[in-house]
């Protein structure tokens, strides 16, 4: 088949048909060729530094369901972003990412800006990775790359393109589509809702696959069928269970010995779209209680491979719940005792972080949706500020800070409206600050609370725990955050009185744009995996 097309018209073309019209990055000298007559009907949202550019383009696809594509520059802006890479993978969020290389016939010299083996660069921590061997074969590699994104478990991969590559010619992609859904056999699913059907006491665990594939109304279903208590797995990028419903237990700690002890009790444990487990302070003990089977469904061939008890069903989790529906029985089993609310603390100064979380939840809009990413309050966020449906939080499931506001940014950018609300701590806004700026130039609906301890909170908790009287590096005075975001061009507000607290929400929740709130909290209440937050 002959054709009149460019590579980068191919490209593009490639791009409008299966909906990624919403190109984010940070431009470079060897991508340019790949935006000459950039497309009208596509949108080029600039970011100011590569994390900023790959952590924004994953909360646009996990805000539109599809992957989203990323222009990075070659091996300096590849460099820069693999923080957000990271997280992407290990969130299993779909992005393609396409860098920039220098061309062909300079390859053998190590030019200036040249990537030396671009497509190891981003390794392990994409899907797929590759820089095709000929020029026309870029568009038909972009379309594998798309597929691979979006088959499950979904996540990011790489495409480098040598910046001649985009005047040749090339031949369009043929339409074509993947039906990814799968399911376990019979016999494995008729095993699991026999020992479903037979416990005493079962449990349910929720990842963040239940939401990643749309499950969430199956695994509701199988829960209210079976009785069973329901937990998220620890450390979760979602949420994956409406957190007032009287079968939610909490999350789980990632800590082994106190994990073990909440499933205690329970013979069966069925763990949906999770890995068996996420542990981030180690201490011995049996990963589950004695005496307890463990079911296990992901869709991850390697995620099921390396858990270290239990029995495996590799199976979409919608797919699967949907089988084990047939031939789950209802069970008829007492609701458990409803969780107790926690009380509002007393308006102190300084400023208790829970009476933060507390006066955001009296003023949060129904239909706002939170990101996380203050590490040293995260028990406590969850038990007081439930999520109560799909897609209403986000957060990262792999701990690389930097993800938290440009997530927001790009969650912001693929709403309809409705409000983001990230709340972040100190430390981890200054890894990815430059993503206000961005939020300003779309003027998206944002508000950003800054738990402001002035230190690294989950540090210097996670010290005290191995007995140091102090950590070295951890405290971070003297940021002025709303004169940084003013800068940047975002409004904002400093609260150092729990007087004022009420009125600075009402002000950053109502505000047309995105506002910044920078909350002085108590720098000696920071916890992690205490037992009070225990539910």
């Amino acid at each position: 088949m002959t054709t009149e097309l460019t590579v980068r018209e191919a490209f593009f073309d490639f791009c409008r048909r299966v909906g990624m019209t919403t190109v984010f990055g940070n431009p470079g000298s060897t991508e340019l060729r790949m935006f000459r007559d950039f497309p009208g009907d596509f949108e080029y949202v600039l970011a100011l530094q590569e994390t900023v550019a790959v952590a924004a383009a994953a909360g646009h696809s996990l805000g539109t369901g599809n992957a989203t594509l990323v222009s990075l520059h070659s091996a300096g802006g590849v460099g820069h972003s693999l923080g957000a890479v990271f997280n992407a993978y290990r969130d299993r969020v779909p992005v393609v990412i396409i860098a920039g290389q220098q061309s062909r016939a300079m390859l053998p010299t190590h030019p200036f800006l040249g990537a030396d083996e671009p497509a190891l660069f981003p390794r392990p921590y994409v899907k797929w990775s590759r820089q095709p061997e000929r020029a026309e074969d870029v568009p038909a590699a972009l379309a594998e790359a798309y597929r691979v994104a979006m088959t499950p478990p979904r996540g990011p991969v790489f495409l480098s393109v040598p910046e001649d590559d985009w005047e040749h010619l090339a031949e369009p992609v043929p339409d074509r589509e993947v039906r990814s859904d799968f399911t376990a056999s019979p016999a494995a699913l008729r095993e699991v809702a026999e020992a479903l059907n037979g416990a005493a006491n079962p449990v349910i665990i929720v990842g963040s696959g239940v939401e990643d594939e749309d499950a969430l109304p199956g695994v509701l279903a199988l829960a209210e069928r079976t009785g069973a208590p329901v937990w998220i797995s620890p450390l979760s990028g979602r949420s994956g269970f409406p957190e007032d419903h009287a079968l939610f237990r909490g999350f789980l700690p990632p800590v082994r010995d106190q994990l073990s002890a909440r499933l205690e009790g329970h013979d069966v444990i069925l763990a949906l779209g999770a890995p068996i487990f996420t542990y981030h302070v180690h201490s011995e003990g049996p990963v589950i209680p004695a005496g307890s089977r463990l079911f296990h469904f992901d869709c991850d061939p390697s995620q099921t491979a390396w858990a270290p008890v239990g029995t495996s069903v590799l199976t979409t989790i919608a797919a699967g719940v949907s089988g084990l529906l047939e031939l789950v029985d209802k069970a008829d089993r007492p609701l458990p005792e409803p969780l107790e609310r926690l009380a509002k603390p007393a308006a102190t100064d300084p400023i208790d972080a829970a009476l933060v979380v507390e006066s955001l939840r009296e003023r949060l809009p129904e239909d706002a949706v939170i990101v996380e990413e203050v590490p040293s309050y995260r028990d406590m966020f969850h038990a007081r500020l439930p999520i109560t449906r799909p897609g209403g939080f986000l957060t990262t499931g792999s701990g690389a800070l930097g993800w938290g506001l440009p997530v927001a940014v790009g969650r912001a950018l693929a709403g309809s409206g409705e409000r983001i609300v990230c709340v972040i701590g100190d430390g981890a806004v200054m890894y990815s600050v430059q993503g206000l700026w961005t939020a300003v130039q779309h003027n998206v609906p944002m508000t950003v609370v800054i738990l402001n301890n002035q230190g690294y909170g989950a540090v210097k908790a996670l010290g005290r725990r191995i007995k140091m009287d102090s950590v070295p590096g951890t405290d971070l005075p003297g940021i002025e955050f709303v004169t940084l975001a003013q800068g940047l061009g975002c409004a904002g507000r400093t609260v150092t009185s729990a007087a004022d607290l009420d009125a600075a929400m009402a002000e950053g929740l109502g505000h047309d744009g995105p506002f910044v709130i920078d909350v002085r909290v108590a720098a000696d209440n920071a916890a992690l995996y205490d037992e009070p937050w225990a539910r």
